[in-house]
């Protein structure tokens, strides 16, 4: 919450809105967060011979697109900070009809209780976790720019650190539950990863930031959502899958981000 209240201070409701000025590159950025990486997931499932749970797991993590901390690294990478808040904010709020929608519509072919996850439930996630921060954040801008300017960073980075080693903690206590998970488990969250990854970037379209924010945002997943819709399956091998996921989209998507840093840092040193 901390996060996003400090991305919050350096965005204005004119972001907010950038990506519904332009339809066409609304449209790619759905149909690649909530079209494409759906019906990879359950590609995956009837092509591969995953474990049941790891079957549930991908659908689940495919339809929770929206992850809240993107804005925070796709600025970092070279982002437009416009899009990458209309995309986050955007895709939030449609998540709480897509998430239930697509549990349900997908209830036949993968064994999800579909009626454990209701709207409610998942807007009650997307505002604490998300808008409700964010909103409070762009207040303090509008009210208090100078407060913003000055303490916004300071913030960002104090929270980021503290993100970071509960991310080591979770790492520490969960790693052995990866291992039991089995490598086909990790290589299936790799390979989605990767689908992502390329999905994005071509329907991103001609914009070099647009296509690295698209990209990077079909390989990241809403935790939080995908927690709630994996509540009928709580103990160690939820912690064990996100961790897992967690793992394997970190290996996949750190080349990815390294070349678009590259490459965002260079073509500003030719304009420059």
């Amino acid at each position: 919450m901390a996060l996003i209240f400090a991305t919050g201070m350096s965005a204005t409701a004119d972001d907010i809105g950038y990506l519904w000025r332009r339809p066409m590159l609304l449209v790619r950025s759905i149909l690649a967060m909530y079209v494409v990486m759906p019906l990879v997931a359950l590609l995956m499932v009837r092509l591969l011979d995953l474990p049941p749970k790891t079957e549930i797991a991908l659908v689940v993590l495919a339809i929770c697109a929206g992850a809240p901390l993107l804005p925070k690294k796709l600025i970092k990478l070279g982002g437009n900070p416009s899009y990458v808040f209309s995309l986050i904010v955007t895709t939030s709020v449609l998540a709480i009809v897509t998430v239930p929608l697509s549990l349900h519509l997908l209830a036949g072919r993968v064994s999800i209780e579909a009626e454990s996850v209701t709207a409610a439930g998942v807007a009650r996630v997307i505002l604490k976790s998300f808008l409700a921060p964010l909103a409070a954040g762009m207040l303090v801008r509008l009210v208090a720019p100078a407060v913003a300017d000055r303490f916004g960073d300071l913030l960002l980075r104090l929270a980021s650190a503290v993100m970071a080693v509960c991310a080591l903690i979770a790492l520490a206590f969960g790693f052995h539950l990866v291992l039991e998970l089995g490598l086909p488990t990790v290589l299936a969250f790799a390979a989605f990863t990767l689908m992502a990854i390329v999905s994005g970037h071509v329907l991103g379209g001609p914009n070099a930031a647009d296509r690295t924010s698209l990209a990077v945002a079909c390989a990241s997943r809403h935790i939080g959502l995908a927690l709630l819709v994996a509540t009928t399956a709580r103990g160690p091998h939820v912690l064990a899958y996100v961790v897992a996921y967690v793992l394997a989209s970190a290996v996949v998507s750190v080349p990815y981000v390294r070349w678009r840093s590259r490459l965002a840092t260079s073509t500003f040193s030719e304009v420059a």
